[in-house]
């Protein structure tokens, strides 16, 4: 891979990880329409490890608070709003690690068609529209139950259709159940991190079983430039979200999905 591609796909992971379009499909798409190959597990590895560290990070203090809370919760018994966000984190990953893991096995080539990230792309975007459209809502991740945070990650589950959008169905989920946008988001940023580390898990082993040589300076500057590009798209869609509404992202998605529709149809 040349430098300017590792350059160009490290950005856009990071800028499209935690926003509600899927990076996924951009990482998918970019290759595609500048006809460059793959670029291999490897480098999915790296940039996921840059957004990963992004991510815990940028939320340091809360992701603290909330370990704290989980460890607390098995070692003294406590119980209180954290320890229920912490287990409820736990048990939105749970789905998602499960299908990962199927369809991992199964090959995930058949969803990476430009019809499907096209259709994910334009339904799940106005889903997404629907819910945030729907009147003031204002809990916080600490009052959501556990059967709330089970919804969202099935949702989290289903986002693993390239086009879908982990953050954007993370996102919906909170809002269908109530939270305010930045809350939604910030349930969407906690999600990300047990998910990514079950990701970087099943890379690891796939990447070891494969006994391909491994580029660790790109790798290296991959994962940076992911890390930097993910932590100012995380700060500037919360500040966003103070006072604008998901309807730029459904917007998006919706030229997004038409425009795929235009030049590949169906099949690609």
């Amino acid at each position: 891979m040349d430098w300017y591609q590792m350059l160009v796909l490290a950005i856009v992971q990071g800028i499209t990880e935690f926003l509600p379009i899927s990076s996924s499909a951009h990482l998918i798409l970019v290759p595609h329409f500048l006809g460059w190959t793959d670029q291999g597990l490897g480098f999915d590895l790296a940039m996921h490890l840059g957004t990963l560290v992004a991510v815990i990070v940028y939320f340091r203090r809360d992701v603290t608070r909330l370990l704290t809370a989980w460890i607390q919760s098995m070692v003294a018994g406590r119980r209180d709003g954290d320890v229920a966000m912490a287990w409820g984190l736990v048990l939105a990953t749970i789905p998602a690690v499960i299908a990962g893991l199927a369809i991992g096995l199964m090959g995930e080539d058949m969803l990476r068609a430009p019809g499907i990230i096209a259709t994910t792309s334009i339904v799940f975007g106005l889903l997404l529209g629907l819910a945030d459209a729907r009147p003031r809502r204002d809990r916080e991740p600490t009052d959501l139950g556990w059967r709330e945070y089970l919804g969202i990650g099935l949702l989290q589950a289903v986002a693993l259709i390239p086009g879908s959008s982990r953050s954007g169905m993370t996102i919906l989920g909170g809002r269908a159940f109530g939270l305010s946008r930045p809350a939604a988001a910030r349930v969407s940023f906690f999600m990300a991190i047990p998910i990514t580390v079950a990701a970087i898990a099943f890379e690891i082993v796939l990447l070891l079983d494969a006994q391909t040589a491994t580029p660790w300076g790109q790798m290296g500057v991959a994962a940076v430039l992911a890390c930097v590009s993910a932590m100012i798209a995380i700060h500037y869609f919360l500040r966003m979200l103070q006072s604008m509404s998901m309807m730029v992202f459904v917007v998006y998605r919706l030229l997004l999905g038409i425009l795929l529709f235009a030049i590949f149809g169906w099949s690609g």
